[in-house]
C-alpha cells in the first residue's frame, strides 16, 4: 500500500462536506455513527488517499457512498473506485432514494458486506 500524503485542502474540504451533508447522507450517518452497525466504527466525509469518502470504516476497509443521479456511470467515480479497490477497500454505493425510503434494506445489505470483511 502506497502512503498518500494528504493535502491540507482535502481536510478542509472534508470538514465543509460534513457541514453540508445531503438528507440521505445525514440519515445514513445517524444509522452508522457511534458503532451502531455491528460495532463498526465509521467516519463521515473522511479523506482516504486523494479522495473523500462519504463514509469509511478503516478497520474493515469498507467505503460507503450515498449517491444521487449524477453518479450514474460517472467516469470519475470509476477511476476513484478502482483506486480504492487497489488499496484494498470494498466500495459500496447506495442511491439516496434507497437510503431515505428503505434504510433497513440498506443496513441489511451493508451488514452482510461488513461480515465478509
Amino acid at each position: 500500500m502506497v502512503k498518500y500524503e494528504r493535502p491540507h485542502l482535502a481536510t478542509s474540504r472534508a470538514r465543509a462536506m460534513r457541514r453540508d451533508m445531503t438528507d440521505a447522507e445525514r440519515k445514513l450517518w445517524f444509522l452508522l455513527r457511534d458503532r451502531r452497525l455491528d460495532g463498526a466504527k465509521f467516519r463521515c466525509q473522511a479523506p482516504v488517499g486523494p479522495y473523500i469518502a462519504d463514509f469509511v470504516c478503516l478497520r474493515r476497509k469498507v467505503v460507503v457512498e450515498a449517491d444521487g443521479g449524477q453518479h450514474m456511470d460517472n467516469p470519475r467515480d470509476i477511476v476513484r473506485d478502482t483506486w480504492l479497490e487497489r488499496e484494498g477497500y470494498v466500495v459500496v454505493r447506495y442511491s439516496n432514494i434507497d437510503i431515505l425510503k428503505n434504510p433497513e434494506g440498506v443496513l441489511t445489505d451493508l451488514l452482510s458486506r461488513l461480515s465478509v470483511k
